[in-house]
């Protein structure tokens, strides 16, 4: 199992590359890449491929927590470090942890220095039914993964560099909200690979991203501020934080809609085409 997603994320990564050259790093000596949730490794190989003698740090959920093998082979210019990325509650922005917590043990130093920056980013872990977690992060731990991922990529990607993130559903209010979001200081592009037809899944590239922006630098503060209550907070304080980040709609369609329209029209016709196909769908 592990063998094929390694394959096929290569695939979508040539595939990527092929429609969009997302992969490739360009005007800059010796790139950066982050893969914040890399195994089994196969869309890294991909962007070293691309990217010949790449410094790279790809990490990962450990295999004793639930996490997939990594197969990526070995390389002088590659780190792989072994963590639950939502533990890094000091990269987050929070180092007073109550004692009492279900996870206090469990909360990880602080991994990336400030000034740590990266040409590529990609943010496309999903949370596995395997991992080992405590009882109050199952209805959290998508959102606590997502903005985790969002919050460190967005602080420590370079001027001018590139994100992709995996996401689903061009249409949810949470997805149009990122993606509104990302506009403001980006340039934004969607890309739904052959293997994510019949599935809501696509990929958000964010290119040549000015991460000094007032609306970068609010979109960290939060997104850390709902990893911290998801992590800390009580039910009703993370349900009033959840519709305390919801976007005006009408707003947000009035000023975004027309692009949204035009971002979303080729990932809905893929999906379209290969729903109609399906063998699972009604003739």
């Amino acid at each position: 199992m592990a063998q094929f997603f390694y394959n096929m994320m290569k695939e979508i990564g040539e595939e990527m590359h092929q429609s969009t050259f997302a992969l490739a790093i360009l005007d800059t000596v010796r790139p950066t890449i982050l893969d914040m949730c890399m195994a089994p490794g196969g869309f890294l190989a991909k962007m070293l491929e691309k990217n010949p003698g790449a410094r790279v740090l790809g990490l990962s959920l450990p295999v004793s927590e639930g996490g997939h093998k990594v197969l990526l082979p070995t390389a002088p210019d590659v780190t792989i470090e072994f963590l639950d990325i939502t533990m890094l509650a000091a990269d987050m922005g929070v180092t007073d942890i109550p004692v009492e917590h279900p996870d206090a043990s469990n909360i990880l130093p602080q991994r990336f220095d400030p000034c740590q920056l990266f040409d590529l980013i990609v943010c496309d872990g999903q949370v596995l039914r395997k991992h080992i977690r405590a009882a109050y992060r199952e209805t959290r731990e998508a959102r606590r993964l997502s903005v985790t991922q969002l919050a460190i990529g967005l602080e420590h990607i370079r001027s001018g560099g590139t994100m992709i993130v995996l996401l689903h559903k061009v249409e949810a209010i949470n997805t149009v909200s990122l993606l509104y979001t990302f506009s403001r200081f980006s340039s934004v592009k969607l890309f739904k690979p052959k293997h994510h037809a019949k599935r809501s899944s696509f990929y958000m590239i964010a290119t040549n991203i000015q991460s000094q922006h007032c609306e970068a630098v609010l979109a960290v503060e939060k997104w850390k501020r709902q990893w911290r209550i998801a992590t800390f907070g009580t039910d009703s304080e993370y349900k009033e934080e959840l519709g305390t980040a919801c976007l005006n709609l009408e707003k947000l369609l009035e000023e975004f809609g027309k692009e949204l329209i035009q971002l979303g029209r080729e990932v809905w016709n893929t999906q379209s085409i290969a729903l109609r196909k399906a063998s699972f769908i009604r003739k």
